[in-house]
């Protein structure tokens, strides 16, 4: 099987002329012969300054055509490629950094202070330091090395962790490859289809869920640096963008936009939406306007292209994540491990070829969700009579801001190294925007003065924007039982509605 390294030779053999990359930023496009021979070059160069098989090359960058080339270069030299959140902030960052120890770090001069104060020992800035990099690479050719086993880690992204700490997901070469088929499988991706990406690519649904299928088959990837509500709908013209992938804050975001009713949509063969439960209403929407909305399911250490509906379903099952994809093994099982019965909740648990090797250097997390081959998602959903699956609810604490993962127990760490806070509790809360925000419940130290602005500004020192609690409520004490731990279905009774 060929792994993930040799996609680009494939097509630059075959249709070395067809664009494989477009950067509607700089007006800069990469034919799959150009984005072959780029990334042939880099892997050698990065060969060159002593990067060798399982080495993290790590990257830290708005979307931009110089990180695919990266993540290529990496699967064609055995190493691991590993895009840092560039919305995170020094403190968060340098955790991860210390724990990856990236080999190198590359950046663009809009992440160079934030780079700077990463421990990275070598940096590498995107631009004519990178192009000279390239340059200085005596071959053309691919590095002479084995080619990488299926099992061989390609990618490695940080997800947030339920203790505070994030988690390392190790993503192997088999992973990209049966995740572009099931993606291929499920709706049906050709060589003339294209997306357009502008959701970042330091979390999968950039990377994996329609741009790593779509250059696995041949097709084309619109990049945009950042995501731009209007200019979606007006590139999605201009370019005739066949496929689109978000998350419902995007997508309600993309509809208030006036383009979003003026431009021409009927190239789009449908959108995909994830991340967060989607509103009813808002597949509506895109019914009126002519584009199949599909509701679907996945996680970064699974796929991510687990679940999917139907065209014919798309609609008629609205709510439901469908059936999983064709490598994928799923049942819904109680705290015991024991299969529950139809419209019963339980926990989603995983298996196939589409789950990742683990948590990097954290074998008590990779432990305690990798159990017998299954990987236990913490998500609880149920399967109908007819056998389409529903997520019903986080079965941790953890709620989805605007697609983004975010974890209470990291919030309330930092809400604790503040002097004048005694206990903290974050719940998330219903927003009509964001889908959920944080609400901070907090009880001061004796004689504190702090108030809600002081503890709102100690949190956006030390946390990315979208986990900084959009309010917070001073309450005398948190309530706990018996053993001692808050309860927070208690808070969410009294202080979870918006």
């Amino acid at each position: 099987m060929i792994h993930f390294g040799d996609w680009l030779r494939h097509w630059s053999q075959r249709t070395p002329s067809a664009e494989a990359l477009f950067e509607p930023d700089t007006g800069r496009r990469w034919t799959y012969a150009q984005l072959d021979a780029r990334a042939n070059r880099l892997a050698c160069a990065l060969q060159e300054l002593g990067v060798q098989r399982g080495d993290r090359v790590a990257v830290l960058a708005h979307n931009c055509g110089e990180q695919l080339e990266l993540l290529f270069a990496c699967g064609k030299l055995g190493a691991v490629h590993s895009p840092l959140n560039w919305r995170l902030t020094a403190h968060e960052l340098d955790f991860i950094v210390r724990d990856a120890e990236p080999h190198l770090l590359f950046f663009d001069r809009a992440c160079a202070d934030l780079a700077d104060a990463l421990p990275a020992s070598r940096r590498i800035v995107f631009g004519a330091p990178y192009e000279s990099l390239l340059a200085a690479a005596t071959s053309d050719a691919p590095p002479p090395w084995p080619p990488a086993g299926l099992e061989d880690p390609i990618i490695l992204l940080y997800t947030s962790g339920t203790t505070g700490h994030p988690k390392g997901a190790l993503l192997p070469h088999r992973q990209l490859i049966y995740n572009s088929h099931n993606t291929d499988l499920a709706v049906g991706l050709s060589a003339r289809d294209s997306t357009l990406v502008f959701l970042p690519l330091f979390h999968t649904g950039g990377l994996n869920c329609l741009a790593t299928p779509l250059l696995h088959r041949g097709g084309r990837v619109v990049l945009l640096g950042s995501f731009d509500a209007e200019r979606v709908s007006l590139l999605t013209e201009r370019e005739r963008i066949s496929t689109h992938m978000g998350v419902p804050t995007t997508f309600q975001m993309i509809a208030e936009q006036p383009a979003f009713g003026r431009a021409d949509w009927s190239s789009v063969r449908f959108a995909l939406c994830g991340g967060a439960p989607c509103p009813l209403g808002l597949i509506e929407t895109y019914r009126e306007r002519g584009v199949l909305f599909r509701q679907g399911y996945g996680l970064t250490e699974v796929g991510p292209n687990d679940f999917s509906l139907t065209a014919e379903d798309a609609f008629r099952k609205a709510g439901s994540i469908g059936f999983p994809n064709f490598y994928l093994n799923a049942r819904i099982v109680d705290d015991s491990g024991g299969d529950v019965g139809p419209d019963q909740v339980g926990e989603l648990v995983l298996r196939g070829p589409v789950v990742c090797l683990g948590y990097f250097r954290n074998p008590a997390a990779t432990a305690a969700a990798l159990r017998d081959g299954w990987f236990f998602t913490g998500d609880l959903a149920r399967r109908d009579a007819q056998g389409y699956h529903f997520i019903v609810d986080r079965k941790k604490d953890m709620f989805i801001s605007g697609g983004e993962n975010v974890y209470p127990a990291e919030i309330e760490q930092a809400l604790a190294a503040h002097p004048d806070v005694a206990e903290a509790a974050v719940i998330g809360v219903a927003d009509a925007r964001w889908g959920e925000v944080g609400r901070a419940l907090v009880a001061l130290r004796a004689g504190a003065s702090a108030r809600e602005a002081d503890l709102v500004a100690h949190c956006q020192s030390r946390l990315a924007r979208f986990k900084v609690p959009r309010s917070i409520v001073l309450v005398p004490a948190l309530p706990r039982g018996a053993s001692g731990k808050v309860l927070k279905p208690a808070l969410k009774e009294r202080y979870g509605k918006a």
